[in-house]
């Protein structure tokens, strides 16, 4: 339990050291304005083009703007949100590996499975805080132009999204047990998500794939109701856990 608690501290004081912190914050902020903010400036950008469409024979009446095309817009950046993350913890086990800067602390007592369980904390709780400071700030901007009254299970559908991230940040920890570059450990990621959308094109599959969660902005407008999503929920936790217990089996026959 030392160990455990030495190496998160070292995890949590390298993402304030490296400057992560600014990258992830700066980005999730971002993020949680431009969704209401592109939403709101959508009519004057029309009203704008209005001239240019007319010279190409294209006529736009009046665009209204609900807090509907809001969340549309945060639905659309929260996949943003996500590559960024992965970006930025896609090297975080295989740099250690390949640096040779485990070896010194194993000798010393400090177990594998106590780094696997240190850093996968330290990116779940960095993923945590980012998604909810967009989810927040693209919430109350929404609020504060429109009215939110009319969304449904606006709250149930940003736990979804964020279980997501949860979900690929265990994929993340399996593919870094055992490959050796960062770009690597992103490649397996995106295949793993890539080949999630391909199945999901087979109807019977999809509802049970991990990544159906993203389409949980459907429940907004009463579109799918909760409880469809289910059993993508209940898979996509299981995996991660597996996938987690997976990474530390690798983990610990892997050679420093």
């Amino acid at each position: 339990m030392r160990g455990f608690s030495a190496f998160f501290k070292k995890e949590m004081l390298e993402l304030f050291r490296t400057y992560r912190w600014i990258v992830l914050g700066a980005t999730a902020l971002f993020l949680g304005i431009l969704g209401p903010l592109t939403a709101k400036l959508t009519p004057w950008i029309y009203e704008q083009m209005g001239d240019t469409l007319k010279e190409q024979g294209i006529s736009i009446g009046v665009v209204t703007v609900t807090a509907k095309d809001s969340w549309a817009q945060f639905i659309k950046n929260v996949p943003m949100l996500l590559i960024v993350v992965m970006a930025v913890f896609c090297g975080s086990y295989v740099n250690e590996y390949s640096k040779g800067t485990l070896v010194p602390l194993v000798t010393k007592g400090l177990t594998r499975t106590a780094v696997v369980l240190s850093k996968y904390l330290n990116h779940f709780l960095v993923w945590t805080a980012s998604f909810w400071v967009t989810y927040c700030v693209s919430w109350g901007y929404t609020a504060y132009y429109w009215d939110n009254s009319g969304m449904k299970h606006y709250l149930l559908m940003g736990v979804l999204y964020w279980l997501m991230g949860v979900f690929l940040l265990s994929v993340l920890a399996f593919f870094s047990s055992f490959m050796n570059t960062s770009i690597q450990v992103l490649l397996g990621v995106g295949a793993v998500y890539f080949v999630q959308m391909l199945l999901g094109m087979i109807g019977t599959v999809e509802r049970y794939l991990p990544s159906y969660l993203l389409s949980s902005g459907n429940m907004l407008t009463g579109e799918k109701v909760p409880g469809d999503f289910l059993p993508a929920a209940g898979i996509a936790a299981v995996l991660s856990v597996v996938l987690l217990i997976l990474a530390i089996l690798i983990t610990k026959r892997r050679k420093l």
